[in-house]
This record gives C-alpha cells, structure tokens and sequence, in this order.
C-alpha cells in the first residue's frame, strides 16, 4: 500500500467517521466496523492486498515467553471479546492479538448504553461488563484459529464471571484456564477492570497469590500474565510486580483503564452524564508510561512486560519501547485512526528501524 493510497483510507475514513460513526451509537458502530474486519480474509484478492501492505518489518519482530511476535505492536483485549475476528485483524497488521476478556459462563453485560465517546480528548468510556459468550464457545473458536499458520499470535484474557461471588473467583478462574489455556499463546489474568464488582480487590496480594498460583499451575505450559490497573500506588505496583516474578509468571500487562477523570477537555458536565466506566485512550498516555517505568524497574530484564494506554502513533509505540516496553498494545485509537492504523504504524516503525540499521 503505497502512502498516497494509505493517505486516501485514512482521510476517507476520518470523513465517514465524522459524518456517520460519530453521530451512531459507539457498541453499534463497533459491531459493523468488526463485521467488515471478520469479513476481509474471505474477499479474492483484496484480503491478500490488504495483508502483504499491513505486514510488519521482520527486524521489528522479538521472541519472548518463548514465542516469537512478527511485531512489537499488537491489539488489546476489548476490541475482539469472544474470539471471532483473529484472522482479520491479524491481516490488517496487528502482530498479536489478546482477545477476550472471556468468562467462564456466558454474560450478556452492563445495561447499555455501555460504551462513550469522548471526541476532543480522543478517548473512551466504557463500562461493558464482559459481555461475551463464556469460556467454552471461546475454546472452540481459538481451537479453530490456531490451524491457521497466517494468524497472529493469540493472548486470551480471562476475568471472573458476575454471578461468581469473590470468595469463588478462583475456582471460576480455573475453569476458564482449563478451556482455554491449551489453545493461548499467552493467558492474561484481569483483576483490574472497573466494571465487575469486586474484581479490583483481587489486586490485593492476600487475594491476588492463590489465584495467580492457581492460574499459573493450572495453564501447565502456556505463558500467564497479569493485568494490573494504573490507579495503583507506586507500593502496590511493586508489590504485584514482586509478587509476579517470585510466582515465575511470564509477564504484567500495564495497563488496564483508568476512572481517573482529570485533564480532560470534554466538558464536566457530559462526562459526569456519561457515568462510571473505565476511561481508555490518550488521556492515559503520561500515567501508563510511569507505571510502565515502574514495571520495569522492579523485574528482570527478560520478564515480558506489555504496554497498554494511550498509544496512537509509531511514536508513542517507540516511546514504550525505550521505556522498556517488551510489547506494546493499542485498542481505542483504532476507532478513530481507522481501519488502517496497524498497517501505518507498521510502515513507520520499518523506517524507523531501517535507519538505525544504516
């Protein structure tokens, strides 16, 4: 895909999202956008097109929790919830994917309207509840996937079902790790999203330590990672990241979203309206980095650590590389650079690296 041609997506892109994304309900727009995406593998032509111009640098490539990425940049978990669009956004350039979070027992989610726009601030609040199909119609889908020798790499993130009490969580989690483990690259545990109740206190480590061990002990061979929150305290962040290396876990994921609500220039009133949520996006651009820092300087250099928030350009995927980044994930940019964003961070991050070759 030549840059003119790139140029001509992403402007064409921007005009539709104005002119109709923008003004559609975010859960329905995100809908149609992830049917065209499961769809572009099976298009004659264009899915090959689409794939040879989205695919990352080979020197860009790195091997950690003894698999090798294509690429260091990858997408989040949130964006493909039950594992149905691997292939194609593998194709439009992701060198990984994590899906989920995956339950154990299918739940439909939050109430809606769950999902928020925050325009100016190029951002996001939602408060989805993980909302998937459950554990065991996920493991037969990423059984299908991992036939494919064109896919991504495949993280699978698990939480803890609503309708499990705290007290239950691990056993709930086991469950999920025992469906899904055998057909992950890389399990991630998320006790940090906002929106299940109870979930975040699973950070505490009196809680976090059997399950984690559980977790780690029950996925034999595949990769665990954890996913922590950036509302941490520095103490807390050491503590978890402590705890991880001394579990042999393979990796921490930094980070989930915030419900920090400051700097922002979507007026009080609309985000006070907008209600409880997890914010994601640029905003969370200066805190992820700190804990991203703080991650690395409290692990071994080969432990795996994933930088998550506020990343929207090649740049800001540099910027968590020099701060030690092993890996570096993006999810709501996707909405609004559009469909071509992977592939253009793809081609930046070549030049990049061909220069410092020179």
């Amino acid at each position: 895909m030549s840059v003119g041609v790139e140029r001509a997506i992403r402007g064409g892109y921007e005009v539709v999202f104005r002119s109709v994304f923008a003004n559609m309900d975010p859960e329905r727009a995100h809908h149609l956008a992830f049917a065209v995406i499961r769809l572009i593998p099976h298009v004659p032509f264009i899915g090959r097109l689409v794939e040879r111009s989205s695919r990352p640098s080979a020197a860009d490539g790195i091997t950690t929790m003894g698999i090798h990425f294509p690429s260091r940049f990858g997408l989040a978990a949130g964006f493909d919830k039950d594992a149905k669009g691997i292939r194609g956004l593998g194709v439009l350039g992701f060198g990984h994917v994590e899906v989920g979070t995956i339950t154990a027992k299918p739940q439909p989610g939050n109430e809606r309207p769950r999902l928020f726009r925050l325009i100016p601030d190029r951002a996001l609040i939602n408060r989805m509840g993980f909302n998937n199909h459950g554990a065991p119609a996920a493991s037969r889908r990423l059984e299908r996937a991992r036939r494919n020798s064109g896919r991504p790499v495949i993280g699978v993130n698990i939480g803890k079902s609503r309708v499990v009490d705290v007290a239950d969580a691990i056993d709930d989690y086991l469950e999920s790790t025992r469906l899904l483990a055998p057909f992950a690259d890389y399990l991630a545990v998320n006790v940090s999203s906002p929106n299940t109740p109870g979930l975040r206190g699973l950070q505490e480590l009196d809680q976090l330590r059997p399950l984690l061990t559980a977790v780690r002990d029950a996925a034999g061979r595949t990769p665990v990672l954890v996913k922590i929150a950036p509302d941490l305290t520095d103490e807390q962040i050491d503590a978890i990241a402590g705890l991880a290396v001394e579990l042999g876990l393979s990796g921490i994921i930094a980070n989930n979203t915030t419900i920090d609500r400051s700097g922002l220039q979507t007026p009080a009133a609309e985000v006070e309206a907008m209600g409880a949520g997890g914010l994601s996006g640029a905003p969370l651009a200066a805190r992820s980095l700190d804990v991203l820092r703080r991650v690395r300087a409290a692990v071994p250099e080969e432990f795996c650590v994933i930088a998550v928030g506020g990343v929207t350009s090649e740049q800001d995927v540099q910027d968590r590389v020099d701060a030690g980044a092993t890996l570096v994930q993006g999810y709501t940019a996707f909405l609004y650079e559009g469909p071509t964003w992977a592939a253009r961070i793809n081609h930046l991050r070549r030049r990049r690296l061909r220069r410092a070759a020179r």
